[in-house]
């Protein structure tokens, strides 16, 4: 198993820089988002407003999901052992799918209270209302800034940056409808509001718990074309084939590969270093960064690109034969 540059010393501060920007970026966030959430709780029951309520309950699943995100990023930093070869990788998705369950649950809630308000609108105090939203519009904007630098490379900041994100936007249409309910009285427009707001975080918990799926799954990352990835690698001099290819996330920003490659007779004194060369092909052009090469397998000479598992149970469990 090889991982380039993992004892590069510059690679390493880098980073460690990394790990401390996202951290603070973290910090920032958590602090701007808590207040947001006690301004617009507090305002909500004010100004009997379910927009303000729905948002500030979307701001509550919003500290949950950066305060789980910062979690997993420390947690991330624990060595691998003997317990757990890959270490605390996997966390980031544990805690991006638990963030995306819990939206969903939270939009169930905000859909049954929008409901009710809808067949009895109520009188909402709308100048303070708009008010209260224009404060919590500037928090999640400034929070948003922390995290939008580091948001296209992990999963796990990407999805405390989506919770952020989608709040500004439920912020501006709670504002929306202050306005429109103080110069008109329309108050069944609260209701609308928070519905919209339901679409909002529903659409940002599925998106999230596909990707997160697709990890646990150890399906092969989007980004990636299998086939084009097989193409390159029987295009290296000395590869007469290759059988067994797997290619899977650990976490969002490590990629792995395993596969059985076939060596040409002419070509078997220089295996290792066709296996060098197919390391440094994997991770410059496809960023895989961990993979396991097992060079002449007499075994899977006739065998498929794709190996089909087999279950085997534990002695004494009935059997189950997942091969297709």
């Amino acid at each position: 198993m090889t991982e380039p540059c993992a004892h590069d010393h510059s690679h390493a501060d880098a980073g460690e820089a990394l790990d401390q920007s996202l951290s603070r970026g973290f910090y920032v966030a958590i602090a701007l988002t808590a207040v947001t959430l006690v301004a617009e709780v507090a305002g909500g029951f004010w100004t009997n407003s379910l927009a303000l309520l729905s948002d500030a309950a979307h701001v509550f699943m919003d500290l949950f999901a950066l305060v789980l995100s910062l979690a997993a990023i420390r947690l991330a930093r624990f060595p691998a052992d003997d317990r757990r070869t890959y270490g605390w990788h996997r966390a980031e998705i544990l805690a991006s799918l638990v963030n995306g369950l819990t939206l969903l649950l939270i939009a169930a809630g905000i859909l049954h209270e929008a409901w009710a308000r809808l067949v009895h609108p109520e009188v909402v105090k709308s100048k303070e209302m708009f008010i209260i939203a224009a404060v919590g519009l500037v928090m999640n904007l400034l929070a948003a800034t922390r995290l939008h630098r580091h948001s296209h490379d992990d999963l796990n900041v990407r999805s405390a940056f989506l919770h952020v994100l989608g709040d500004a936007v439920a912020s501006v249409g709670v504002l929306i409808g202050g306005v429109v309910m103080l110069f008109t009285g329309w108050y069944v427009l609260d209701a609308l509001i928070s519905m919209a707001i339901v679409l909002i975080i529903g659409f940002g918990a599925l998106r999230l718990l596909r990707e997160a799926g697709h990890i646990l799954l150890e399906g092969v990352p989007p980004h990636l074309d299998l086939n084009q990835v097989l193409a390159r690698m029987q295009a290296v001099e000395g590869i007469s084939d290759i059988h067994h290819l797997h290619v899977w996330s650990i976490c969002s920003h490590i990629t792995a590969l395993s596969a059985h490659i076939d060596v040409a007779a002419e070509h078997r004194g220089r295996q290792a270093e066709i296996v060098g060369e197919l390391e440094g092909l994997l991770a410059h052009d496809f960023h895989i960064t961990h993979t396991t090469l097992q060079a002449d397998c007499a075994n899977c000479l006739a065998g498929p690109v794709i190996q089909q598992l087999r279950h085997r149970p534990r002695r004494g469990a009935p059997a189950h034969d997942h091969d297709h």
